[in-house]
């Protein structure tokens, strides 16, 4: 059945810039003006989180767009009750639009006593009255079954490959693409297939919780432009370290390609110290100026991908297609140029 309004887009305080790209993408793609529903997400002296819609939403087709990023449960209960204010408004559909799903890597009890955050939290979203929830590189694909509503799950690997193919072109038979331990191999399996680089694994050792006792490279890296390939960095420790022992093991050079910038505590630092030459992230999580300032950090946008996956959802077509390199090179209007 085709749509008959027009998708509406409405932001909370986690990520603005992400939100207002998606909808200047928008407004590119439909030939007229997509702009952020006028709201105030706002804090009362005691830090409760108050919203108010100011436009009607009544049957409209809604987008929230929210990163549950640091603070984490400030950003979460904003888009609860984001959520809350427009299904009382009578909001036809709500899809949560969460570019970086935070919680994600508590989605199993590693010991006894433990919780399943990932789990808590879509029952949370689900309750709150969110209809369907788009969102990039889940750190577990499990996570999309903890919801009974429909989860599209986007993929930065095929805006990865392009960068990939402009930066390096020309030494595309000089890469390998890492990953940073052996729960990632799948992750870093489907960009080495993209690229048609062949693929190592760097196996890290724990005595305990938070120090790692040693690396070792599986796989001959010699000569080689490494590539490590993760969904989130946090601290970076564990990205430095592997860095270190890669070219210690031969690579000429290590780069590597990141979905999520955490990047907490003394991360920044330890990047712009480390013998890495580049750390690549989405904008899935908003930045400061001293990651914007880092001359080895860079940042590659999403808005393109999610702007087409919010008109691909509107329109009932299928979100499956961004999954292809080739379908996002035109998305991407020139930023990549293939050879």
């Amino acid at each position: 059945m085709p749509a008959v309004t027009e998708p509406k887009l409405i932001a909370g305080n986690a990520n603005l810039s992400l939100a207002k790209s998606i909808a200047r993408r928008m407004s590119m793609h439909r030939g007229m003006s997509v702009n952020l529903v006028d709201a105030r997400v706002e804090r009362f002296n005691d830090q409760e989180i108050f919203v108010e819609v100011f436009e009607n939403v009544r049957g409209e087709d809604m987008y929230v767009i929210q990163s549950t990023s640091n603070p984490a449960n400030d950003n979460l209960m904003e888009l609860l009750i984001m959520t809350d204010a427009l299904r009382r408004s009578s909001a036809s559909r709500i899809t949560a639009v969460i570019p970086y799903f935070g919680y994600a890597r508590q989605d199993r009890r590693a010991k006894a006593r433990t919780p399943i955050s990932a789990k808590l939290v879509a029952n949370l979203i689900e309750t709150a009255g969110v209809d369907r929830v788009l969102t990039l590189d889940l750190h577990a694909a499990q996570i999309q079954g903890f919801f009974d509503i429909p989860v599209d799950n986007l993929y930065a690997s095929p805006v990865f490959a392009l960068d990939i193919e402009h930066h390096f072109r020309g030494q595309l038979d000089e890469l390998m693409i890492i990953s940073p331990d052996v729960g990632g191999v799948a992750r870093a399996r489907e960009l080495a297939k993209r690229i048609n680089a062949p693929l190592a694994i760097v196996d890290k050792r724990r005595e305990k919780a938070g120090e790692i006792a040693g690396m070792t490279v599986i796989g001959d890296v010699r000569g080689r432009k490494c590539i490590i390939v993760d969904d989130i960095c946090d601290t970076a420790g564990t990205l430095c370290k592997a860095a270190e022992t890669l070219m210690e093991a031969g690579a000429t050079e290590v780069h590597s390609y990141i979905t999520h910038g955490v990047l907490s505590g003394p991360a920044v630092e330890r990047v712009s110290n480390s013998v890495m030459k580049s750390l690549v992230i989405t904008d899935s999580i908003e930045q400061g100026d001293k990651v914007k300032g880092a001359g080895n950090i860079r940042i590659v946008p999403t808005a393109p991908m999610f702007a087409q996956a919010i008109l691909n959802i509107w329109g009932g077509m299928s979100v499956s297609s961004l999954f292809e390199t080739d379908t996002l090179v035109p998305i991407y209007e020139g930023l990549y140029q293939r050879s």
